[in-house]
């Protein structure tokens, strides 16, 4: 294994760097809001003259999360791309090609039932029922107190009619409101090992990352800047890019609220999941 260096501030290794790929929730987003020294961080970066594009697994769509940065005090001029699996979704149920193509027009949508923008224009109606249902769709749970058990009966019921369930972002935690809880990702998998079919795209898949590089003209040297080992870190290894893991992200149950990162701890972690990240730092900060 690879050796895992602890660092306080990006701006220890912005000079090794041509362009960085960041994560959004629980990287730059609490799941409130922009998180102030992510967006100082982001603006040193500009300065500096580095390609900042963001990869995320969140089901929003670009133009949500461009407001959310906005708001935040970011320009959107900062950035040389964002991409999210919900805007993929989007594309990908718009072209009905492949396995979109035979997944019917009604869908029935679990927890939080707020962002409808993967649907915005398009041919697909939500129904109160999963009867009446041609599959499942899922864009994040209700509170981050949500657990698995409260979603179960729903699942079941799914699997026994034979519906696929549409998971934009493998993601099985995300922050809301500062607050770590479940992510869709979560439900695919134990909809999975009921044996129901799942659709999903996001990270680690190397697509997304390439496809988020297109058109920024050459990246020269690159590292990814992400908060899960099994998406963020494990996609830039794919890649052979570098990679920076945050602890105080999706892992912080187990890597701790420390400022300066425990080295040991995200070894053993890595471990789990065969694959380190180059350095390790507790949020993103300049």
């Amino acid at each position: 294994m690879k050796m895992i260096k602890p660092i306080v501030n990006l701006s220890k290794i912005a000079e090794g760097y041509d362009t960085f790929i960041f994560g959004f929730n629980g990287v730059l987003y609490d799941g409130g809001s922009v998180m102030p020294s992510a967006a100082e961080c982001l603006k040193k970066l500009a300065v500096l003259g580095k390609k900042i594009v963001i990869v995320s697994n969140v089901g929003l769509r670009v133009a949500a999360i461009v407001s959310i940065l906005e708001k935040g005090g970011i320009s959107p001029a900062v950035f040389s791309n964002i991409i999210s699996a919900g805007e993929i979704l989007h594309y990908k149920l718009k072209s009905a090609q492949n396995e979109y193509a035979a997944i019917g027009s009604r869908y029935f949508h679990l927890g939080d039932k707020s962002d409808k923008g993967v649907f915005a224009g398009l041919p697909f109606t939500e129904v109160s029922s999963i009867e009446q249902a041609h599959f499942l769709y899922m864009s994040g749970v209700v509170s981050p107190d949500d657990p698995l058990d409260a979603y179960r009966p729903y699942l079941e019921q799914a699997v026994n009619l034979g519906l696929p369930f549409v998971c934009a972002g493998n993601d099985t935690s995300c922050f809301i409101n500062g607050k770590l809880g479940l992510a869709p990702g979560a439900l695919a998998e134990a909809y999975a090992i009921l044996g129901g079919r799942i659709i999903t795209l996001g990270k680690p898949d190397t697509r997304v990352m390439r496809y988020a590089l297109e058109g920024t003209g050459e990246p020269g040297r690159v590292v990814v800047v992400g908060d899960n080992v099994a998406t963020d870190i494990k996609a830039a290894a794919l890649l052979e890019y570098d990679s920076v893991l945050i602890s105080k992200g999706r892992h912080v149950n187990y890597l701790g609220e420390g400022y300066i990162p425990d080295v040991a701890k995200t070894r053993e972690l890595s471990g789990s999941y065969d694959v380190s990240p180059d350095c390790v730092i507790s949020a993103v900060r300049w």
